[in-house]
């Protein structure tokens, strides 16, 4: 089977119904002939769902890259679908089928299933059912509020004409055979918006698709991917560097991705490495980039690279036969550079008509390093104010009362696609003297001062709770995912959940298809000037440090104050520094602590008992009175230590512990008294040999990741009681073969890719909330076998039915 992201939610009975086959996957004649314009048709009854599940579905699978038809009028001429439908459903790759509690009333609806089911006989169409607050058994048997539907349209038949006997009946097998497919169950659900991700995920992975998402408002994107493209070679074997340059804001990332996706089909393999100015700074930054690299053009998940010098060997021997395309994002120094293309003796790394793009703000960076060169030119007054209007009033032209003030407005934005979204994004539904007042500021600013007039969308969010959030991002936080964000600002007292949504839908915040917190550069640093304005002279008066040569000042004096309530120091492990941890002392507000490459001498207890979110990579042992009862996350990647705690704490507020690539961690911590952890992460742990059995003391817990601990022998029975547990992982578990004799309680997703699992107990296989099991490339399970026992499972549910 697949292994892929299944679905999962919190609240809703969201999984594969309980026939978990592909319908329309086997016994299929060779590829048909005709064209896939679409990648999904989309059938469902308009009354239910239009305005609805399904128009957001539809909106969530087109942001993610994937082209979508669907019937927006709903005009139903007659009682058979037109011809157009039937030719949009042999013309598309996959049908989603939204089942809701109407459908069957319609034979429309009826229709177009079966010619979706025709489809998925005939060809490699695939269907995938969406059980929308119905149950798969009420499909399959007609029964309940679906059957009383599928009823009226049986009688209202029998009024008006002769009802077909067999069209009835085919309607009934079409209804079963949809209902026994590999479907997503949506009852209950607290939240759609997750729901919905994860049919997103499902359908991506059956398309393979590789698309990256350019933009909501595409404008004057075309013509430069256009003059870009003319640079290319069209019959030269030989490799090509180009570097893409211009200003930040001015669109080079978004151009690059558009290529990308335009040319990157004619590539043995492609790879876009996104804002390496940003991630190579982390701790193994670059290293972690480049195992990016290799695994999106070599498909091999084990790859380990201890150090950037390896990399680039590795590099030069694995792509020196592939042409390849690779994107180099946002590059601002030549160790990036040398990182992935070596000193730029390009001909032996990579194979025949490759071509690698590099995009960057510094131009001294290409000049003697790459072929060509392409400037990055500002948009046109007509483009401008297109996207402005797109933004602003969510068409492509100004409204008529606001045609001279959204011209002005553009002029004073000078061409920058950043600064139009921005600003468009801030005036959308502004009253005229709001607009005014905006005017007026931007003319008081001087040109080039972009990041002044990016400020004027900060300066306009509603609350103080807003701007904070903003800040905390800015200063902590991108990168990281949105739920682990929300859950530690949401205990300080912010409305996190719906602050983020706001800065998302002003363009201040971005969150990417993985659920990943983004900031422009442009606006980073306007939010980090914002804080460095508090105090401009004086760091440690300031209420957030993340500036290394101003962090490291405030602890070598040990001078920080009481308004300081976050702090975040990066080093590089061979450079780590030591300081006393009398430097918190007076740091009295301090909630949040980012540490990487530091050494911290004395006892903890001068850290402040407020501390929410504690993240220290490299730790090499737990310093005395280490951990706070306040702690929401605790986050101790690549540490030394081979255990957290000797005796039990009692920690109510944790809800994240992330262990990853601790290689000296021998034993999980105990869990009894941490009631409200929700995930927990245990990554590349190899020694660790033994998971507490208070695991099963963790009620609330959502995710368990314990990929690549190649230590452990077996799992704590108490496990498989935890009923809130939607995800567990245990990929690169090479000791673990067979599942223990339990049943899994709750709709768990389990991933065990490369891992040798011999033996499912037959009581894992029978529970019927489980969501989904892949076994992908578990070297010991024989295929048959796996079909045998599914097929047990079908066989023993058909005779329980009958």
């Amino acid at each position: 089977m697949e292994n892929e992201k299944p679905p999962s939610s919190s609240s809703s009975k969201l999984g594969f119904s309980p026939n978990d086959q592909v319908f329309g996957r086997r016994n299929r004649p060779e590829p048909e002939p005709e064209i896939k314009i679409h990648d999904v048709f989309l059938s469902f009854r308009g009354e239910d769902t239009r305005a609805s599940f399904t128009s957001h579905l539809c909106t969530a699978l087109q942001n993610a890259g994937i082209k979508v038809f669907i019937d927006d009028n709903d005009l139903q001429k007659g009682d058979h679908i037109s011809p157009s439908l039937h030719l949009a459903i042999e013309q598309s790759q996959i049908s989603i089928v939204v089942f809701s509690i109407n459908y069957p009333d319609s034979r429309w609806c009826l229709d177009e299933l079966g010619k979706i089911i025709e489809c998925c006989r005939t060809t490699k169409h695939v269907v995938v059912p969406v059980f929308y607050h119905v149950d798969p058994s009420e499909v399959r048997y007609q029964r309940g509020d679906f059957g009383v539907s599928f009823q009226r349209l049986l009688n209202k038949m029998e009024k008006e004409v002769d009802l077909d006997l067999l069209c009835e009946k085919r309607w009934r097998v079409m209804l079963r055979l949809a209902a026994n497919t590999a479907g997503f169950v949506i009852l209950n659900s607290r939240n759609e918006s997750e729901d919905i991700k994860t049919i997103v995920d499902k359908v991506s992975h059956l398309l393979n698709k590789s698309d990256l998402f350019i933009a909501h408002n595409p404008v004057g994107i075309e013509s430069r991917v256009q003059d870009v493209i003319q640079l290319l070679p069209i019959q030269s074997n030989d490799v090509l560097l180009l570097g893409m340059w211009g200003m930040g804001g001015i669109g080079k990332t978004t151009i690059a991705k558009a290529i990308y996706n335009k040319i990157g089909c004619n590539f043995e393999g492609r790879s876009f490495i996104a804002n390496i100015r940003e991630n190579g700074e982390k701790i193994n930054g670059l290293v972690s980039l480049q195992e990016q690299l290799l695994f999106d053009i070599c498909k091999e998940t084990a790859i380990k690279i201890p150090n950037i010098q390896s990399g680039i060997t590795m590099l030069r021997s694995r792509l020196s036969l592939k042409k390849v395309l690779i994107v180099l994002d946002d590059i601002n120094t030549l160790e990036q550079l040398h990182a992935f293309c070596g000193s730029f003796r390009y001909p032996e790394w990579f194979g025949p008509r490759s071509i690698i793009i590099i995009t960057t703000r510094d131009k001294r960076l290409l000049k003697g390093r790459v072929d060509k060169i392409y400037n990055m030119s500002i948009m046109t007054e007509s483009e401008s104010l297109e996207l402005f209007s797109w933004n602003a009033f969510k068409q492509a032209s100004p409204m008529g009362d606001f045609d001279r003030i959204s011209r002005n407005v553009v002029k004073y934005s000078e061409g920058l696609p950043l600064a139009l979204e921005v600003l468009g994004s801030y005036l959308y539904h502004k009253t005229e003297s709001e607009w005014e007042l905006v005017l007026e500021k931007l003319q008081k600013i001087p040109n080039n001062h972009v990041q002044n007039k990016l400020r004027i969308s900060y300066d306009g969010l509603n609350d103080d709770d807003e701007q904070e959030i903003f800040l905390d991002i800015a200063c902590f936080f991108i990168g990281m995912d949105r739920n682990d964000v929300i859950l530690i600002l949401k205990d300080r007292g912010l409305s996190a959940e719906i602050g983020i949504r706001v800065l998302v839908e002003r363009s201040l915040v971005t969150v990417d298809n993985k659920n990943i917190l983004g900031m422009h550069g442009l606006m980073r640093d306007m939010g980090r000037e914002i804080i460095r304005e508090e105090s401009p002279r004086r760091p440690e008066e300031r209420s957030r440090l993340w500036f290394y040569q101003d962090v490291i000042e405030v602890l070598s004096e040990q001078n920080g104050k009481e308004g300081v309530l976050g702090l975040a120091l990066e080093l590089p492990i061979a450079n780590a520094k030591y300081f006393s941890t009398k430097a918190f002392e007076k740091m009295e507000r301090l909630r949040f602590l980012k540490l990487d490459g530091v050494l911290l001498v004395g006892d903890f207890e001068y850290v402040s008992r407020d501390l929410r979110w504690l993240s220290w990579n490299g730790l090499k042992q737990i310093p005395r009175n280490f951990f706070r009862e306040n702690l929401v996350s605790i986050e101790l990647e690549y540490s030394q230590v081979k255990h957290l705690w000797k005796k039990t704490l009692r920690m109510e507020k944790l809800k994240i512990l992330n262990l990853s690539h601790s290689h000296f961690l021998t034993r999980s911590p105990d869990f009894s008294n941490m009631p409200n952890l929700e995930k927990l992460v245990l990554k590349d742990c190899p020694l660790l040999s033994k998971i507490s059995p208070s695991i099963g003391h963790l009620n609330k817990i959502l995710l368990i990741n314990l990929e690549d601990c190649s230590g452990l022998r077996s799992l704590p029975r108490s496990i498989y009681k935890l009923k809130s547990l939607k995800t567990l992982i245990l990929s690169g578990c090479v000791h673990i073969d067979e599942l223990e004799e339990e049943q899994i309680e709750s709709s768990t997703t389990l991933h065990e890719n490369i891992t040798p699992i011999t033996r499912i107990s037959f009581s894992v296989i029978r529970s019927k909330s489980i969501g989904y099991i892949s076994l992908c490339g578990c070297e010991g399970f024989s295929r048959y076998v796996f079909l045998f026992i599914i097929w047990l499972w079908m066989l023993r549910y058909a005779l329980i039915c009958i």
